[in-house]
């Protein structure tokens, strides 16, 4: 059982910084046990589970790792913390992005380095409520994933990618998950290296890399290479949500349109996605006046 320390650069705060690599509650591949972050994932040297515990009194964040992917996990561990990350690089405009900023100064991108890892539950989650996208990953690890390495039995590593690619069409449709996603996780998993490659590219050419998959659109790619890239400006456009709030976070207005939070973001070119994770961190979001969408499940038809 491989082991490393890491002493960050400066405010560090480890649940905000990787809690955006959870899939909604009962994720089997992430945890969180007294206060340390468990993290189950396919390495390229194969499976294996972090076990991160932040220790402030010594100024330092420990890990743990098993299986076969663990010296790889331990490896890379700066950089899945933020280490390269730099949040200074943005300037606040907004008394508010200011004063997120303030209130969380520990926040940093995470660089997972992984790009499968990211992409399929990206595409889970097009078109339908987390929710229901939450579902599909749960039970898609839980049938076709395998145990994690390490001493928490409930955790599983997500297949690799023959192992997608060989779930029959009935069990994506027992998990909720419709012929269009499946469709576009198998191309995706069947250029499972060249989608990999993107891991080492900078965003642009990442982002063309991705979109080269039919089914894979500009919204799933920045969902993606946020993650893995830790890319400080893959901004997400096509949100149902987020125009909405980043409008009303800076403005009090709205209904606000993927073209108007792209002005209102501006100020923060290179630095759009961090802007937008201030602001989400903030708390202002507009007062709801509709029911909440619907959750469909088309395992039942």
């Amino acid at each position: 059982m491989p082991a490393r320390t890491w002493v960050p650069p400066g405010p560090f705060d480890l649940h905000r910084t990787l809690g955006v690599l959870q899939r909604g509650p009962g994720d089997p591949a992430f945890a969180v046990r007294d206060g340390e972050l468990w993290r189950a994932c396919r390495t390229p040297q194969g499976p294996g589970t972090l076990r991160i515990a932040a220790r402030p009194a010594a100024g330092e964040v420990e890990a743990e790792a098993w299986g076969p992917g663990a010296d790889w996990l331990l490896e890379s561990l700066p950089e899945l913390l933020g280490e390269s990350d730099d949040p200074a690089q943005l300037t606040a405009r907004h008394r508010l992005v200011h004063e997120a900023r303030r209130r969380h100064p520990g926040v940093r991108l995470a660089r997972t380095g992984l790009v499968l890892e990211s992409l399929i539950p990206s595409v889970l989650e097009q078109k339908v409520t987390s929710d229901e996208a939450y579902r599909a990953w749960r039970l898609l690890l839980q049938r076709h994933g395998e145990p994690a390495p390490g001493p928490w039995e409930r955790m599983r590593v997500m297949p690799d990618p023959r192992g997608w690619a060989l779930i029959p069409s009935w069990e994506w449709h027992r998990a909720g998950v419709d012929a269009k996603r499946s469709a576009a996780i198998l191309r995706a998993v069947r250029a499972a290296r060249r989608m990999e490659e993107a891991a080492r590219m900078d965003l642009a050419d990442a982002t063309r890399r991705l979109m080269a998959i039919p089914g894979i659109g500009p919204w799933t790619a920045a969902e993606t290479l946020q993650r893995t890239l830790g890319a400080p400006d893959a901004i997400t456009v096509g949100d149902l949500h987020l125009p909405k709030i980043i409008g009303y976070a800076l403005t009090g207005r709205r209904g606000t349109t993927d073209e108007e939070m792209l002005e209102l973001l501006a100020p923060y070119e290179g630095q759009r996605h961090r802007a937008a994770r201030l602001i989400l961190l903030s708390g202002r979001t507009p007062p709801r006046r509709a029911p909440r969408f619907p959750v469909g499940d088309i395992a039942r038809l």
